[in-house]
């Protein structure tokens, strides 16, 4: 275990040695992780993480507040899972399109998103929420299938496949 002070405040990280050619820095369930090079001078790493001490501190904080608010639960994810896969499965029919993958993850920035390669990701904080609120951000995920982008045709779209959807559009901010 090595460590690093960022206000007067001592960080503890571990470093992973590999067989790759950057080094980065992770980090994962209140954990800080360096990866390196195996063959990387242990001096030159140092250097580099007191350099992102700033960066490895800010995120490290928010790691433990988001684990300490969102504690969900292995049932919710479930629950989650099969509301997603049958609004997916309803809405392939509906819409006449099928994504790619379906995933469900820890997205910090949105509630789903739709890639250009036509995959689809559902935030996993979505758990706690009702079921037309899942159900409208998979509508939402989907209609992107078609429309990638947020114009008229789009909101329309999903306007007629769920008359509510503002409804359930403002129940993702509580």
């Amino acid at each position: 275990m090595y460590e690093i002070k960022y206000n007067n405040k001592k960080i503890e990280y571990t470093l992973v040695r590999l067989k790759i050619k950057n080094m980065y820095i992770q980090i994962k369930n209140e954990q800080v992780i360096v990866k390196a090079p195996i063959k990387l001078n242990e001096k030159y790493i140092n250097e580099f993480v007191n350099k992102k001490s700033k960066w490895i501190y800010e995120n490290l904080e928010k790691s433990r507040k988001t684990s300490k608010t969102e504690n969900i639960e292995q049932q919710d994810i479930y629950r989650l899972s099969e509301i997603v896969k049958e609004s997916v499965e309803k809405y392939s029919k509906i819409l006449e399109v099928k994504p790619g993958k379906v995933r469900i993850k820890d997205i910090k920035y949105a509630w789903g998103s739709c890639s250009s390669n036509r995959n689809i990701s559902i935030n996993m904080h979505l758990a706690k929420k009702p079921k037309e609120v899942i159900e409208y951000v998979v509508l939402h995920e989907m209609c992107h299938l078609i429309h990638m982008n947020h114009s008229k045709q789009f909101w329309n779209l999903v306007e007629r496949n769920m008359p509510k959807y503002k409804e359930y559009k403002k129940k993702l901010k509580n």
